[in-house]
């Protein structure tokens, strides 16, 4: 069965690419292949559900410019379709003096990046958006949202299939090789032919961009992030988002609060390493790949340079005191007693060779494919603007 392209991957990143590719090329003829039985089994449809402003990112970065064009064409998607969603906003809140300089910093970088309704806010005006929150300084962000990524997801393929692509569940890959004007796409019980080959494979895009290139110098390491839930008789205590300073050196956020668009409110998420790549539970153990995270010269420089860190996060996975410590920072009448076990996320963090961990998206294009090999937070958010820019780059090939 020949196709003129092939797209490995069913999460949300996978599907807006076969989508926008589509969109703009109807009569191309598109497959997409997604290992499990449902899409958005892994990262999609296990994340915290925010809309994201572009707050955070680098101006001028893959990051920054996908977010933001992102963030307009979800919404403007998500009005398109019916797909409930709130811009409900958050509060980015310092708690100690030295977060201080640091909360500048994300000021200055929001305006930056366009994000002109953000503001500072006093102690008093933090109070009357979330009135359990304690801090020395914060920002209001009115531009973030909640939404249920899996429906974006699910809608996204729906999209696919009247634009004439095909989609196929529960087919794993597993090699591709140059047959020279056509790649070879092994599954586990058939094969496929494809002019071009898209891997978003998430968790696995290293190991799948390696089938198409020997010069692929980075590894995934998969961090879990752990939650916990708010007892409903305690979700009165928080209003909107809220989140902390995040730490510099990291791609990580740091504990926060988060109000879910089903209901509720999450607590976390925590950054572990995960010891399998689609390890949700502590109790998820693949020893192949675990010796594959513990071995990579990258990870092994980061472990040596933040093992106070990520000994203090390996700790709060262990106790929820230490969790709900960590959650006092920012509302001090948190008890451990008001806390739930909720569920875990598992991240895709790509990390070069000398301990570099990748915090902006990376694409990786060869003969035969284009590698989507680190598209971390806020991948959801951009789905449609890294999917736009992904199928622009496939859509060269065939001019």
């Amino acid at each position: 069965m020949k196709y003129d392209v092939i797209v490995i991957g069913g999460g949300i990143v996978g599907l807006a690419t076969a989508y926008q590719t589509l969109k703009k090329k109807p009569n191309l003829k598109l497959l997409l292949l997604e290992k499990e039985g449902t899409l958005a089994a892994h990262q999609t449809g296990n994340n915290s559900g925010v809309i994201h402003s572009g707050l955070y990112y680098k101006p001028g970065s893959l990051k920054a410019t996908n977010c933001i064009n992102g963030y307009h064409m979800l919404i403007d998607f998500c009005d398109q379709e019916g797909i409930p969603y709130e811009l409900c906003g958050k509060i980015v809140v310092a708690t100690d003096d030295f977060q201080k300089p640091l909360l500048e910093n994300l000021y200055q970088r929001g305006l930056q990046n366009g994000l002109d309704k953000i503001s500072k806010i006093s102690i008093e005006e933090m109070n009357e958006i979330e009135p359990h929150v304690k801090g020395i300084a914060a920002l209001n962000v009115p531009y973030t949202g909640i939404v249920d990524y899996k429906l974006v997801a699910e809608k996204y393929g729906e999209k696919i299939k009247e634009l004439g692509g095909e989609i196929r569940l529960n087919t794993k890959v597993t090699g591709i090789s140059d047959q020279g004007q056509y790649s070879n796409v092994s599954t586990d019980d058939s094969s496929f032919e494809a002019k071009l080959v898209i891997n978003c494979c998430g968790l696995y895009s290293d190991k799948i961009a390696r089938k198409t290139s020997e010069d692929v110098d980075l590894k995934i390491i998969p961090f879990r992030g752990e939650y916990f839930k708010l007892k409903p008789e305690k979700e009165y205590l928080v209003k909107h988002l809220i989140y902390p300073v995040p730490d510099p050196n990291f791609p990580f956020l740091g504990v926060h609060f988060t109000r879910m668009m089903k209901g509720g409110i999450e607590a976390g998420p925590n950054a572990v390493l995960a010891f399998r790549r689609e390890g949700y539970k502590k109790s998820q153990i693949h020893l192949g790949e675990l010796a594959e995270s513990l071995m990579w010269p990258g990870f092994q420089k980061v472990a040596m340079k933040y093992w106070k860190t990520g000994f203090g996060e390996m700790y709060r996975s262990f106790s929820k005191a230490a969790f709900t410590k960590a959650l006092q920072k920012l509302i001090p009448e948190i008890q451990s007693d008001d806390l739930i076990d909720g569920g875990a996320g598992v991240r895709a963090q790509a990390c070069d060779r000398t301990g570099g961990l990748l915090d902006d998206f990376s694409i990786i294009e060869t003969k035969q494919a284009i590698n989507v090999c680190n598209a971390p937070s806020p991948a959801a958010t951009s789905s449609l603007s890294i999917g736009n820019s992904i199928s622009d780059l496939a859509l060269k090939r065939f001019d």
